[in-house]
Parts: structure tokens; sequence; C-alpha cells
């Protein structure tokens, strides 16, 4: 699988208008949805977002869920590791993230970073990497077998060039500048190391990944809303009865 070979935007027949009219939709429904997954529990909902910087992974969450009580859903995000992580196993950090049932948690990066930040610098060997994506796979199994825990996992397919043009807005945009990070510039020029570690992982994982054409944020939000909505709908979701005697 090569990703340059995968479009980022959207096809050219389809109204941009009707699509975002149509997510909305889609993330009402996902709202109503919700409600009976909560009093349903039992089934836990687990959404990985992954991407280069700029991808929109926090404007997906927030168009997605935008109907979901914060009771429902809640986000985290995985930073550089404290001391007290890096002394334990890389999972070690993630294991204490995942959902409940009846409740959807997001990552916004995840424990993907371990396999793939830390390559792309060389902080890790390629034995370790190896192990590591075999060690992601064997959690994930045990999350669904063990937590009847559903996992979607979106890669937000970015272009460089409109990675460039992001990353320039939060210089240029007041309303963007709190989102400015030079480093980032810096892991922009890693690009062609990202994206074959991306690949790679792609590849390797037991739990297919959804690539998400992002340069265009209204077919970004759509595909995901559509996949998070199906997903939902699949549950065969159910309010419990009382049992009377």
């Amino acid at each position: 699988m090569k990703l340059k070979n995968i479009p980022t935007t959207a096809p050219e027949n389809l109204n941009k208008k009707n699509i975002k009219k149509e997510t909305l939709t889609i993330a009402k429904e996902i709202g109503k949805l919700s409600r009976i997954y909560e009093a349903d529990k039992r089934h836990a909902l687990l959404i990985v977002f992954q991407g280069m910087d700029s991808s929109g992974k926090d404007g997906a969450t927030r168009e997605t869920f935008k109907y979901v009580s914060p009771n429902i859903v809640c986000a985290h995000s995985f930073k550089k590791p404290t001391e007290e992580e890096f002394a334990h196993d890389f999972l070690w950090r993630v294991h204490k993230h995942v959902p409940a049932k009846g409740k959807i948690k997001v990552f916004n990066r995840s424990h993907y970073e371990d396999v793939l930040i830390q390559r792309v610098h060389n902080w890790i060997d390629e034995e370790t990497v190896t192990k590591r994506i075999k060690a992601i796979n064997n959690f994930e199994e045990l999350l669904q077998f063990d937590n009847n825990t559903t996992i979607l996992k979106f890669y937000l397919h970015l272009s460089k060039d409109k990675q460039k043009e992001k990353l320039q807005e939060r210089l240029d945009l007041l309303r963007k500048n709190w989102k400015h990070n030079d480093n980032d510039w810096e892991e922009a020029k890693l690009w062609d190391k990202y994206m074959f570690a991306y690949e790679d992982v792609i590849d390797k994982s037991l739990i297919k990944w959804h690539i998400i054409p992002a340069d265009q944020r209204w077919y970004r939000n759509y595909l995901i809303a559509k996949t998070v909505f199906q997903t939902l709908k699949n549950m065969n979701l159910e309010y419990p009865e009382i049992k009377h005697n």
C-alpha cells in the first residue's frame, strides 16, 4: 500500500453544500444513537485518529460528536511520555484511557505514536518496532474480546501542499496563532519517513485502517461521521427493559 497513490481530495462530482448538510444530519443521528448506546452498556467504542500535523484530528472529533453528551464521549491526546510513563512498558499509559462499556473514547494521536515518531527519529530500532506492532495488535485484540470494544482507526490523509498551507495559516491568522509550534515545521521535513512508517503500520495492522482524504474538511468530516454512524447502527442497540416478576 502506497499512500501517495490514494487521493487526498473528494471526488469532483460531489456537491459540497449537500455533503455538509448530510453530515449535519448524520451527526444528529449519532447523538440520538449515543444515548441508546450509553443505556445499552454492552459495547465500548474506541476512535483512533492519526495523521500529520494539521490534518484535522481536533476538527474531526468536534464535528462527528457535536451532538453527543460529554458524559458519553471524551478525547485524550497522547503527548511525550512523562518520566513515570517512560518507566513502564509503552502501553501502560494507554490502557487506563480505553473506554468502558457505554462510553466512547477518542484518541487524538494514540499508542501508534510509539511506532511512528519514535521510529522516524530513530529513538527505537527496527526490532523494537516489530515487537511493538505485534504488541499493539495483541492489545487491540484484548480490548475486542475481553470488553466488546469496537475500534475504529482513521488515518487522516493530508497532502504535503495542504499541510504547508494549514501550518502557514497558524502564523497568518490571529485566531489560529495559538496552534503554532515551530517544531511542526521541522517534523514536516520528515514527510517521507513518516509516510513509510504509516504505510508499514497500516499494512501490519490486524484491524483495518480507514484512509480518509483530509485536504477538504467537509469531505473528511462526512466520511468519518458516516463510518461512526454505521458502526453504532450495526450494534443493534436497545434500551434495557425493567424485568417484572
